[in-house]
Formats: C-alpha cells, sequence, structure tokens
C-alpha cells in the first residue's frame, strides 16, 4: 500500500488547505479501501480479488452517473460528487485497484523495473491525483511524485521485509539475489548473512536515492502541505537509517519509530532542509 501518511486519516488530510480536505480525504480512503480489500488477512485470493472487482464495478458507477451498490457508501458518495468538482479522472483509480490485485496475485519480482512497475500502480496514482488536486500536473511534478511515491512505497517493503518473507511475499528483485548470490529459498527461510545484508543495503541505497530526487517537490506545495511531504520523506528516510544502522539486518529486525523519532521527523521537517545527497540525513 502506499506510505500510511498518504493512506491514514487525517494525517495527510489536516495538512492540506482546506478546500481541498475532503477531495483529499476521498482519495487516500479509496487507496486505504482497496489495500484493506487485497490484503485481507486469511482471506481465499478468489476472495480478495472479486472484492476488488466489486469495487472496481462501484468505481465505474460513479464515473457514469450511475448508483454505486450500498457496500461503501461513505467512500462512494464523496467521490461521485468530488471528482466533478475536482475534474479527477478515472485512470489513477482503477490502476490502483489494478495495482492491489497485482498484490493478491504476485510474490515474486523479477527485476528492480518490475518492482518499479508495480508501485507505478500501486503507490504512484495516489501521489498523481494529490497533484490534480493542489493544480502541480506538470511533467516536472510528475516526474518527482511518482519517484517519491515510488520510494515510500519501497521503504514500507524494505521495514516489512521479516514479516512479508515470514508470509511468503518476495519484493526483494531475483536478478538482485542473483547478483549477491543470495539463494531465494535462504532468505524466505530468513538466514541473515553478510550476502543478505549487502543486498539490502543496495535497496536502502537504491531507495534514498529516489527519495532524494523526488524530495524537491514539497517547495511547490502551498501552505502545510509541504510540511506533510517533507513528513512524509522524514518518515521514510528514518526509517532507512534505522536499517543502516541495524547493520541492513532487516529480515529479523523491522524499524519501529516511536515518539523520539516524531521528534526528530518534526524538527527535521520544520527545518525546511531537504535530502541533498545520499548521504545526508537532514532532510
Amino acid at each position: 500500500m502506499p506510505h500510511q501518511l498518504f493512506t491514514r486519516l487525517p494525517a495527510f488530510a489536516l495538512l492540506c488547505p482546506p478546500p481541498l480536505r475532503p477531495a483529499v480525504v476521498a482519495v487516500c480512503r479509496f487507496a486505504r479501501t482497496a489495500a484493506d480489500l487485497a490484503e485481507a488477512g486469511q482471506r481465499p485470493a478468489l476472495d480478495r480479488l472479486a472484492d476488488l472487482q466489486a469495487c472496481r464495478q462501484d468505481l465505474h458507477a460513479v464515473y457514469a452517473d450511475r448508483p454505486p451498490s450500498d457496500r461503501w457508501p461513505e467512500l462512494f458518495d464523496a467521490l461521485g460528487r468530488l471528482r466533478r468538482e475536482f475534474h479527477l479522472p478515472m485512470a489513477p483509480f482503477e490502476q490502483l485497484l489494478s495495482g492491489f490485485e497485482q498484490e493478491v496475485t504476485t510474490h515474486r519480482y523479477i527485476s528492480q523495473d518490475a518492482l518499479l512497475a508495480h508501485c507505478a500502480r500501486v503507490a504512484n496514482p495516489v501521489g498523481r491525483l494529490l497533484l490534480i488536486l493542489h493544480g502541480l500536473d506538470d511533467e516536472a511534478a510528475r516526474r518527482q511524485s511518482d519517484a517519491l511515491c515510488s520510494a515510500l512505497q519501497l521503504t514500507r517493503y524494505w521495514r516489512n521485509l521479516s514479516v512479508d518473507t515470514a508470509r511468503g511475499r518476495l519484493y526483494v528483485p531475483l536478478d538482485l539475489c542473483r547478483r549477491h548470490h543470495v539463494p531465494v529459498a535462504s532468505l524466505v527461510a530468513q538466514q541473515e548473512t553478510p550476502a543478505t545484508q549487502a543486498m539490502v543495503r543496495e535497496l536502502v541505497e537504491w531507495t534514498r536515492s529516489l527519495l532524494v530526487q523526488g524530495a524537491p517537490l514539497a517547495r511547490r506545495l502551498p501552505g502545510r502541505a509541504d510540511c506533510g511531504l517533507r513528513l512524509a520523506v522524514q518518515g521514510a528516510l528514518r526509517i532507512l537509517e534505522k536499517i543502516a544502522r541495524s547493520n541492513y539486518a532487516a529480515l529479523h529486525e523491522r524499524p519501529v519509530l516511536g515518539a523520539w523519532d516524531g521528534v526528530v521527523l518534526l524538527q527535521r521537517a520544520l527545518g525546511r532542509q531537504l535530502p541533498a545527497s545520499t548521504t545526508d540525513t537532514t532532510a
């Protein structure tokens, strides 16, 4: 799912300009709903896919000015009104549903490009919609937003590496496993070795480079929204920093952000500094 700052309410919405908040809430709620349907505990994959298809049918209904089902009234009643007011296209919502269907059916990615393509469906559409709401739908903004959303999604994967591998989900690209001579079976068995730590280090550095690419977007957001985006960037950087401090032992250690981390994130975000390089942690 996209980074929780963009999907948990009302954290990000409260930092947006008041006229935009209902639409931001609707976008984030849609992403959260789709993510919950895809994850849905131990429910069979076919049931989860059926739920996502039902959500798609309601999405198509509101965009065709037809009444949706009564399954998600709070979500689709609001979306039906706000999509017209803010001229929100249907395609990003459709891409999100497609991305979460892939979460249900695909548990291996052959390359970093393949994993980024997945992020482009499961995370980047949220950023694209928020750009439209903030009037920043130009090529430079889209490029930065995609880098940020992909990086936030990847950060979630590396943070949850110990949890996902235990469940048989492998987001580490298979070509990276081969390059570091890490057998997939040993990775799924969570066998921590110098090779796995070197591999996680490469993943962390790759993810951080994407954060650096996208972070300047915050300078273009109005009001407190820039602080919201800075907090998202700082949260991801802090998680990556904790993984690095564990000597990249992410197969057994899941970094947790505590109260003191919140103070650090706020100080860095309010300092209005952005990461300038992959070694700078003062963003």
